[in-house]
């Protein structure tokens, strides 16, 4: 979803800082003008600036993460300006809806890997009505036609006349902008599906990235908060008289998450906030255990939940099965488990609060700031900065670590900034999860060996039921999250139903990097894989006839199964097995090879991707993203879970909440479709297919139908 081309240019243009900029510049006509001084920035449109000093800066309105949006959008907005790579740069927009809204959303926020999705045609747009500008400007000062003028690398040229984009930058600021422009035709890409280094690189290697954990402002103070130890519970009444004897503590506040210690640094914080005396009213506080939530939701497989898709005659068609499957599957609570604990900066000073932090959701922030420190909405200012991951946790619809930074400022009485810092031990207690899910499917093949009917039934937390985006997310009882890859799949299953059960524990839950993807696909991979065999059919093949109507991912699944030379010999003790995806309409297939060590742990050796993500802005980084996927995949299906005893998380840190270590990663190999599709996201899709084709490889050596995530608690011989 781009901007539409018969809208007016000039309308892009509103708001984005055009006026003022009418200061002159000498030009040579050949090389570099003489740069005069207070001259201002040309600014045709609010993602782009050439400065006198002819750097190129973009403004990225999507949030940075690690997924490379930053290079991606520059990159956009670098090849129509035919400009050099190495004159661009970039900052973060600010906290402007009107100007800086996801256009698929509608409002300012990262999330659904469709960040060059929804900003294909407008960051191209940005770039190529900079570059008409400076070329009218360079014809003008010139007095030759526009279209004599050529630009390649950031260079202006006609006959023996040059210029460099800073040379016309000012002039070009004094002109009119034009109606409407033309986009390239992909033939003429010079950077969009090349190779181009990342921009954030350099100084992520170097260790000069500033991230909100390295943040200082003058006068900074930390605080920790201890939170209630379940779920539900809240503070009945704290003495902080041994924590304010902590050298170094300056305050200790109540706030609604918990109390929080405020001293001069994270040391002395932790040791006030291991003094303070907390009671607790835990009287309204989750006291039920992962395991009893399980049998919970068991209970509910027996009855009919809200319908999600209903098409054919499910009941008709189970019932011509000639042979089924009846499948239980269990999903575990999941940590987002971001490098980067969560944090806030937040500073409340002259009316105003400022607030620095990984803001991925910058409308919801403002808004849920504005109302914890009881100021207007224009008098909150956002600082983005990169992040050390988030796979959705720092999206929440009420910002809480960042209110959380903003009532302890406040609390204090605005007199410092204030650093709001979790631990790693904070966050995996108290934070958010991937909710716990349970499935039931019962699906059976006819005498012909084909499908013949799908019935599922889904029973977990809801995401969005209780959220500001419930009217958009759920329709009739059914949080879209948590049946898509099932509800939505591209299996031509003739007879399909998908129902949902949406109970609610006293637990926090929110999206989760690849979300409904991450438990669906499973269930509907591993299925699929059983029922193949029970049909006497080769897995590829069975999946093929399902999709005659879906080119596009039956593509990649072909192409995944031709590079890792699916039905050839393997060695004794080394089995394949396949699973093929779609999440956020990027079609991703994966062939794993795997082993099992001497004490029965699972080995993957070997994994290889197919990925169709339509037009490639940059093949580097969507084979990162294929293979950080996988990476992340591999930790939720082998050794991830965050498991409650009592309403209380046990995991705190890495060393229960385990993930992926690197001498566990297997080689990773990615195959990418070429294709002149509109571009669909790359962030979230390799993460579904992992494990379910890591369970039908297992099930390919073992005999052995895993039912249950991770595998770290299957023991071969074990079901």
């Amino acid at each position: 979803m781009g901007i539409d081309a018969g809208i007016s240019r000039r309308g892009f243009l509103k708001g984005a800082g055009g006026a003022g900029l009418v200061i002159g510049v000498t030009l040579s006509g050949l090389g570099r003008g003489r740069v005069m001084a207070g001259e201002a920035p040309f600014a045709p449109n609010a993602f782009v600036r050439v400065s006198p000093d002819n750097l190129v800066t973009v403004v990225i309105k999507q949030f940075e993460m690690g997924q490379g949006v930053t290079t991606g959008l520059a990159t956009l907005v670098a090849d129509e300006m035919d400009a050099d790579w190495s004159q661009i740069r970039t900052e973060f927009a600010p906290a402007d809806l009107a100007l800086y809204k996801n256009l698929f959303f509608g409002i300012q926020a990262t999330g659904g890997s469709n960040s060059i999705a929804n900003s294909y045609d407008q960051m191209r747009r940005a770039g190529a009505m900079a570059r008409a500008m400076l070329v009218a400007a360079a014809a003008k000062a010139w007095n030759v036609p526009a279209d004599s003028v050529s630009v390649s690398k950031g260079v202006l040229t006609a006959g023996a006349r040059r210029a460099v984009f800073g040379d016309v930058a000012s002039a070009a600021a004094r002109l009119p902008p034009p109606d409407d422009v033309v986009l390239k035709r992909p033939d003429r890409f010079t950077l969009i599906g090349k190779h181009v280094g990342r921009l954030d690189s350099p100084a992520k290697s170097t260790g000069k990235e500033t991230y909100t954990i390295d943040m200082d402002l003058p006068g900074l103070l930390t605080a920790v908060t201890a939170k209630p130890p379940r779920f539900g519970a809240t503070v009945k009444s704290f003495d902080a008289s041994d924590a304010l004897a902590v050298k170094g503590v300056r305050h200790v506040v109540g706030i609604p998450e918990g109390v929080a210690v405020v001293a001069e640094g994270t040391w002395p914080a932790l040791k006030g906030r291991k003094a303070l005396r907390v009671e607790w009213d835990e009287s309204g506080a989750e006291r039920r255990s992962s395991d009893d939530l399980v049998a919970e939701y068991r209970l509910l497989l027996d009855k009919p939940g809200a319908v999600a898709v209903r098409r054919g005659d499910p009941p008709g068609g189970l019932a011509a099965a000639v042979k089924t499957v009846d499948a239980v599957l269990e999903f575990p609570y999941l940590a987002h488990a971001a490098m980067e604990p969560m944090n806030c900066i937040a500073w409340l000073h002259d009316g105003t609060l400022e607030t620095w932090s990984g803001h991925q959701a910058p409308t919801m922030d403002q808004l849920n700031m504005a109302a914890a420190a009881g100021l207007p909405v224009d008098k909150v200012v956002l600082h983005t900065l990169p992040s050390g991951g988030s796979f959705g946790r720092r999206s929440t619809f009420d910002g809480d670590h960042i209110v959380e930074a903003v009532r302890v400022a406040k609390a204090v009485g605005g007199t410092a900034p204030i650093r709001l810092q979790r631990m790693r031990e904070d966050d995996m207690r108290a934070g958010y999860y991937r909710p716990l899910y349970v499935h039931r499917v019962r699906a059976g093949v006819d005498a012909a060996g084909k499908l013949c009917g799908w019935s599922h039934r889904i029973v977990g937390q809801s995401i969005y039921s209780a959220s500001p985006a419930a009217a958009a997310a759920m329709k009739d009882g059914v949080d879209d999250s948590s049946v898509e890859g099932a509800a939505n799949t591209p299996y031509a299953i003739p007879n399909l139903q998908v129902d949902l059960h949406s109970p609610g524990p006293e637990v926090p839950v929110h999206v989760w990097r690849s979300v409904g993807n991450s438990h669906t696909a499973y269930a509907m991979e591993t299925v699929m894989d059983e029922l193949a065999g029970l049909a006497g059919r080769d897995p590829v093949e069975f999946r093929l006839a399902l999709l005659t109507e879906q080119p596009r991912h039956a593509g990649v699944l072909r192409l995944a199964a031709e590079q890792a030379n699916w039905g050839s010999a393997l060695p004794d003790g080394v089995a394949r097995g396949v699973a093929v995806h779609r999440t956020f309409n990027t079609s991703v297939a994966q062939v794993v090879e795997l082993g099992l060590d001497d004490d029965g742990t699972i080995r993957v050796r070997r994994v290889v991707v197919a990925v169709d993500c339509g037009r490639v802005v940059n093949p580097d980084i969507v084979r990162a993203q294929m293979e950080g996927g996988v990476g992340f995949g591999l930790s939720a299906a082998l050794l991830s879970e965050l498991t409650l005893d009592k309403g209380a998380a046990v995991e705190r840190n890495f060393d229960a909440f385990q993930v992926l270590r690197i001498d566990r990663m297997p080689a990773v190999e990615v195959h990418i479709v070429e294709s002149d599709e509109a571009p669909t996201g790359v962030g979230e899709p390799g993460v579904p297919p992992v494990a379910p084709a890591i369970a039908n490889a297992v099930a390919a050596l073992t005999g052995t139908r895993v039912r249950r995530l991770p595998f770290a608690r299957w023991k071969p011989g074990t079901a």
